[in-house]
């Protein structure tokens, strides 16, 4: 990058907590339907998203610490003039969330470093023109034990199961009920504390989208709708607990967890837009066998 290129980046930043309180505060109750001109925006945040955590793929290694990858996950986003949207959002002051082992969600980044045999999820939101593009993603520290390599398997695939749930005339009830059947057909637990949402040009938006229900129960999904699934799934027990800090969820049990997030679209011909689909095809965690 040019060497002007980084004081423009750190002008951008100047602007970041205003332009999510702002967002944030736009939340209405109303589910938004959106035209081209959104599909065109959440394909360029969604694409900028998964290049980021491509990005993060060589890095993740024994002994790494984890606000390196943080400062990495930043300087790729700004240096293709975007902005981390997580980054000053109610008041959390890092780019990305780093959940190791038994942390559910919300990991803060620190100078801890990883150890073989971790499983870790990485959730990156981008801003590009205004629009977010969140995505989360599954990684192992070397060599991965069975039982983990399982979790992971287990939530990878109720995703994939919830987004074949996403088509006009569907409910969220629905996506919900794919993924609890599978997530506790293979004797793990779906989390309830938290959910899936609509984003757009806002961060946080309705709906929420939970990763358990009732088929035919919840709001009519209508082609123009963006979301996140983003199943959180337990090797124990379902209940969580937040530390101190405000921000990080751990397994009450201790259990391991694991998540996997897209952003998505409904579209009016019946299929769903991975926005956030990796453009090099590596979104499915490396440490499961093809």
């Amino acid at each position: 990058m040019s060497p002007a290129g980084r004081p423009a980046a750190r002008n951008r930043l100047m602007t970041l907590t205003d332009h999510n309180d702002l967002t944030f505060q736009t939340r209405t109750r109303d589910i938004k339907i959106h035209g081209p001109e959104g599909f065109e925006g959440m394909r360029k945040a969604g694409r900028l998203a998964a290049e980021c955590l491509d990005m993060l793929i060589p890095h993740v290694l024994p002994g790494v610490q984890t606000l390196d990858l943080d400062r990495l996950a930043r300087e790729f986003v700004l240096d293709h003039g975007a902005l981390p949207a997580c980054l000053g959002y109610k008041g959390y002051g890092h780019t990305v969330c780093i959940s190791r082992n038994h942390v559910v969600c919300h990991g803060i980044p620190g100078d801890w470093a990883l150890r073989e045999g971790d499983v870790v999820n990485i959730d990156v939101t981008v801003i590009v023109d205004g629009w977010h593009g969140d995505t989360s993603r599954m990684y192992g520290v070397g060599p991965v034990n069975a039982r983990a390599r399982r979790l992971v398997d287990v939530t990878y695939r109720g995703l994939e199961l919830g987004l074949a749930a996403v088509k006009p005339g569907a409910t969220f009830g629905d996506i919900g009920h794919a993924i609890q059947t599978h997530v506790e057909s293979q004797r793990c637990s779906v989390v309830r504390d938290f959910c899936g949402h609509g984003l757009g040009r806002v961060f946080h938006d309705e709906p929420n989208v939970v990763h358990f229900g009732r088929p035919g129960t919840g709001p009519l999904l209508k082609p123009g709708m963006f979301f996140t699934v983003e199943p959180m799934v337990n090797l124990g027990k379902p209940q969580v607990k937040v530390l101190s800090d405000g921000w990080t969820a751990v397994t009450r049990d201790k259990s391991l967890s694991a998540q996997c997030e897209h952003s998505v679209g409904v579209l009016e011909d019946g299929m769903v837009e991975v926005f956030t689909a990796s453009p090099t095809g590596q979104f499915k965690p490396p440490i499961l066998a093809d």
